[in-house]
């Protein structure tokens, strides 16, 4: 898929964020693959939207192309971020940024105060945007990785509250 241009400065995208559905599967898992060494199967996301009442996941898309998606349980107060990823074709068009916020915003509407997540020692790009998104390392899970035991640093971000403007 050819992406648009705006002035030679890179693709101009309008994301539009929903929930996952059950058909998104097949795309969701394709990302799966794309993006992580152990990725989860079909029967995982079958069971987080089926069976899991703690568990919001979205999908972003582009141009009616599922471009990336995020998930995330949230307990009380708290959202851990379960996945996030982008579609290789999509990567380094600040996407991923702009999904995380809106699972943010998503956590933020459930009562969600501050959010969590793991994320692997060696992925220095993904950890560059949690910082960027106010996340702060506070520890590390040895081994955390199955594919090859690999650590991975747990991080937390306060969650700022969202107030509705009026005009």
């Amino acid at each position: 898929m050819e992406l648009p241009v705006a002035d030679g400065l890179g693709p101009l995208l309008s994301p539009v964020f929903r929930p996952m559905r059950v058909e998104d599967i097949g795309s969701i898992v394709e990302i799966e693959k794309e993006a992580f060494p152990t990725p989860w199967t079909a029967g995982a996301f079958q069971n987080e939207l089926s069976n899991n009442h703690f568990a919001h996941y979205l999908v972003m898309e582009v141009e009616g192309d599922i471009a990336g998606y995020a998930g995330m349980w949230v307990i009380m107060d708290e959202a851990h971020v379960t996945n996030i990823a982008i579609r290789s074709m999509y990567r380094g068009k600040k996407l991923g940024e702009r999904l995380l916020t809106e699972l943010r915003s998503k956590a933020n509407s459930r009562g969600a105060k501050r959010m969590t997540l793991e994320v692997r020692v060696t992925n220095r790009i993904a950890q560059n945007l949690y910082e960027k998104l106010g996340f702060r390392s506070v520890g590390v899970r040895k081994g955390y990785y199955t594919d090859n035991n690999e650590d991975a640093l747990i991080m937390w971000a306060d969650i700022p509250e969202e107030r509705w403007k009026t005009s």
